[in-house]
């Protein structure tokens, strides 16, 4: 049973490689539902009743609402494209002690960016995005100002090329101890028993559909 709610919330699998096409199969289950109810009701009052104007088809339309907001997420999330299967496991190669995340389609007032993956470690985050024209120095100033309205500073870099973030990874791994120090660690009482690199992951993954 608990299983099956965290299939349902849509918290279990999420920053994980698959999590859209999973989130695709949930949300098209829970939106075909929330049509379903208001619907069916409609439809079996107007059998019933031999007309469409009754307090039954308001209560149906009033209904459909829910479904209507499910759908607009359905269709949001249904543009977004999985990770290539090769491109993910060349970046795990790399990740050696990292704190990452994958699939990752993070969304702002102004502009949105998909990025196949973002690494923390101490005060720097690193994405990579293949997005074509992202605006980077937006991401990052949107990035780093919702972190820091969170509580946390960090030195964001987007990168543009694999072999660029590839790069930066080792780097990050081979530096891994000194970089971890320079933090303090810290326990944030909004996402208990996490250290501070999974806080962060955290907290961008609730900015993300």
């Amino acid at each position: 049973m608990k299983k099956l709610l965290r299939w349902f919330t849509g918290q279990e699998g999420k920053g994980e490689i698959g999590y859209f096409a999973k989130e695709k199969r949930r949300r098209l289950i829970i939106t075909l539902l929330l049509f379903a109810a208001p619907l069916g009701i409609f439809f079996i009052a107007w059998y019933q009743l031999k007309s469409r104007e009754t307090i039954w088809t308001v209560a149906a339309a009033v209904g459909c609402l829910p479904g209507c907001r499910s759908m607009v997420g359905l269709v949001m999330m249904w543009m977004r494209k999985s990770m290539d299967r090769q491109t993910y496991e060349e970046i795990k190669t790399h990740q050696g002690r990292l704190c990452m995340a994958y699939e990752i389609y993070m969304t702002f007032y102004e502009k949105s960016a998909y990025f196949d993956a973002f690494a923390v470690c101490g005060k720097n985050l690193i994405l990579y995005s293949p997005q074509e024209k992202l605006d980077t120095a937006y991401m990052i100033r949107q990035i780093e100002e919702n972190l820091k309205t969170a509580g946390y500073r960090q030195d964001v870099f987007i990168a543009v090329s694999r072999k660029t973030f590839l790069e930066r990874l080792d780097q990050l791994n081979e530096n891994y101890e000194s970089l971890e120090n320079q933090v303090k660690p810290r326990q944030d009482e909004r996402y208990p028993g996490l250290e501070r690199d999974e806080v962060i992951r955290a907290i961008l993954l609730d900015l993300s559909l």
